[in-house]
């Protein structure tokens, strides 16, 4: 399964890019476990994916919701304001 996940703030910049084709090996996958495989995957950012909340079409995900191919996923890192 193929999932196109935005990415904001300093996680795009760990990253290196504000977008990401992730390819999961389950379908569906929830957003608790892509969260883990994106972690597995993208060490150096593991930190930040942790504490991210996603979104999926435009609604925050908790983590059991299933998420299927073609879903609009974004992946929001904690922002810190003052």
């Amino acid at each position: 399964m193929h999932i196109s996940i935005r990415l904001f703030a300093g996680l795009a910049e760990v990253i290196g890019s504000s977008t990401l084709i992730f390819h999961a090996h389950e379908s569906p996958v929830t957003a608790g476990r892509l969260k883990e495989l994106l972690s597995a995957s993208y060490p150096d950012a593991a930190p930040q994916i942790g504490v991210s909340l996603i979104a999926v079409n435009h609604e925050y995900a908790p983590d059991d919701m299933d998420i299927t191919e073609g879903s609009e996923v974004a992946l929001i890192p904690p922002v810190s304001g003052g």
